[in-house]
Parts: structure tokens; C-alpha cells; sequence
């Protein structure tokens, strides 16, 4: 099992390709947000990788990111678009307690949303 470290959170065996998101919110109980359902339409779910950050972006991912101008080069990755494949080491970002919302949003389904095409 893929073992997920949050900064200032701790380390957590996570199941093979678990969407991260769902790893943070399940496993390291962060309340992490994910305002559009883990559609790929918003970047609530932004988080900053230190070490183990996936090579495989979705077109998704690639294209919401875009739109907002925050390319590879500004660090951010949308957890709704990536699966826990490997041990990662990363700062979640976009949490519930700080984001004066009164809920995280819809829980994310259990696949990646829209169905991932890699790129």
C-alpha cells in the first residue's frame, strides 16, 4: 500500500489507486474541500507535492488549470485528478476550517470525474 505523508498531518497507508482526494479526507481526515464534487471544475482541491508527484495528468486537470494560469511550473496539482499509485509527500491546501464555507462540498465519487484522458 501506497503510504500518503501530509505535512504537519502525519503518514497514512493508503489503498492502491484510491483517488487522493479521497485519501486526505479519509485516511488523514483532512477537511480538505472539493467544492465541485471532484468534477475538474474548480481547484478547491489544490494541493503542492514535495516528493512522489504523478507524471500522468488528465486532460481535465490540465485544462482547469490552464484556465486559472497556473501551470506545472506553479506547483499546484488537483487531487480529484490522480490516484494514490506510489508513496507521495505533499501540503494539502484549500481546507474547510479555513475557507469561511460552511461545507466542503459534495463527496467526491470513488473514480476520477470526468473519466481521465491521459495526457
Amino acid at each position: 500500500m501506497p503510504k500518503l505523508t501530509v505535512e504537519g498531518v502525519g503518514t497514512f497507508e493508503v489503498p492502491l489507486g484510491k483517488r487522493l482526494v479521497l485519501a486526505l479526507i479519509d485516511e488523514a481526515k483532512i477537511d480538505q474541500m472539493h467544492a465541485c464534487g471532484g468534477n475538474s471544475r474548480c481547484t478547491t482541491w489544490g494541493v503542492k507535492f514535495i516528493s512522489g508527484e504523478p507524471t500522468k495528468v488528465t486532460q481535465a486537470e490540465r485544462t482547469v488549470l490552464s484556465a486559472r494560469g497556473l501551470g506545472a511550473e506553479a506547483g499546484l496539482r488537483l487531487s480529484c485528478q490522480m490516484t494514490c499509485d506510489q508513496d507521495m509527500r505533499l501540503i494539502a491546501g484549500s481546507r474547510l476550517s479555513t475557507s469561511g464555507k460552511s461545507d466542503p462540498g459534495k463527496r467526491p465519487a470513488d473514480q476520477i470525474e470526468p473519466p481521465p484522458v491521459w495526457t
